[in-house]
């Protein structure tokens, strides 16, 4: 099991200057968390939480892989047909520092491109995409890289990870870890992965409900 840290905290968020861990919303908006999901879109996954989230009415960020798109791309355009975002997560869920730097831009770029080119086909609105967005793998990245990407991206980090993808968790431990750590502006990790989906399928619903009856509002990045 890798280490993680379910709440980044002040320390984590030096070292990507300019990556956003947390947005703080304004002093007269409603309380906001910003739901986002990792490493889909795959089948039974991606259409779970898009169903989910179509229950209760509410838009997330799903961080994809392109070769995950290139595999499912009608899953893909599911998720900008319902009104959700989608950002880049490397073509091949990459750690960066364990790559050059170019080999590393390239696969980032080789994701875009797969996103781009689904986009393209589909009747949507001038203004849906204002900026790009991108998450490194597992938080991991060069800090040279980071600053190189901030030139290209908003690079999005994380407020809290709820661990659902990590089996020896259990579903309740990454429930009370996305109930307590969550906050005011939260950036919130869940994976629409299959290695999630039992977690995932326990933890979410209940989230969900519970930040709404906490007075949270949901919006995408």
């Amino acid at each position: 099991m890798s280490l993680y840290f379910n709440h980044s905290g002040w320390l984590f968020s030096q070292f990507f200057k300019g990556a956003e861990w947390r947005l703080k919303s304004g002093k007269d908006e409603a309380k906001t968390i910003y739901l986002t999901f990792d490493d889909g879109p795959v089948p039974t996954a991606t259409p779970f939480v898009l169903e989910l989230l179509k229950k209760y009415d509410i838009k997330a960020t799903f961080f994809c892989v392109g070769d995950n798109i290139k595999k499912y791309p009608e899953l893909y355009k599911r998720i900008l047909q319902e009104g959700h975002r989608t950002a880049n997560h490397t073509y091949n869920h990459l750690k960066g520092w364990k790559h050059a730097d170019d080999y590393y831009f390239a696969n980032i770029m080789a994701c875009e491109a797969m996103m781009e080119k689904l986009e393209e086909d589909m009747d949507l609105p001038q203004t849906w995409k204002t900026e790009r967005l991108f998450r490194p793998p597992y938080g991991k990245m060069k800090t040279a890289q980071c600053d190189y990407l901030q030139t290209i991206y908003r690079i999005i980090m994380w407020d809290v990870i709820t661990g659902d993808f990590d089996k020896l968790r259990g579903a309740e431990k990454c429930l009370q870890t996305a109930i307590k750590d969550s906050r005011d502006g939260s950036i919130v990790i869940f994976h629409d992965s299959m290695k999630a989906l039992e977690n995932l399928d326990y933890a979410l619903p209940k989230y969900i409900e519970s930040s709404l009856r906490n007075g949270y509002q949901f919006k995408t990045l």
